[in-house]
């Protein structure tokens, strides 16, 4: 029989240290095409992972360099991200950069997170 060890989990709640907000483009009022920049949808604190540094090469040849992984907590219906939705980081190493997810997914081995994918837009 194998002996219990405990594991603790990947992510934790106090590794979440980045604020981060989720938006929408929304048309402009009047008769001229375009969008507005913004809709706030949600607004969570947030961990970010970049590609890591041996996944580097690979990041390269498939074109994902610039995606980044965002660690949220569960919102439990309020908020479901999609594809359609926009995100940016409130940190000084991201300003003025505004990122399109690509994917969300739960995380399985802790439920309480959701992993987002979201990519760099130019």
């Amino acid at each position: 029989m194998r002996k219990f060890e405990y594991k603790p989990p990947r992510v934790h709640s106090g590794e979440l240290r980045t604020p981060v907000i989720f938006y929408q483009y929304v048309p402009i009022e009047g008769p001229y095409p375009g969008e507005e920049v913004k809709q706030v949808l949600y607004s969570p604190w947030a961990k970010i992972d970049e590609v890591w540094l041996r996944d580097v090469e690979l990041a390269k040849s498939n074109g994902t360099l610039s995606d980044v992984t965002i660690i949220i907590r569960d919102p439990q219906g309020d908020y479901i991200p999609t594809n359609k939705h926009y995100v940016e980081i409130d940190a000084p190493e991201y300003k003025g950069k505004h990122f399109n997810v690509k994917q969300a997914q739960p995380d399985m081995q802790n439920k309480a997170f959701i992993n987002v994918i979201a990519e760099l837009t130019s």
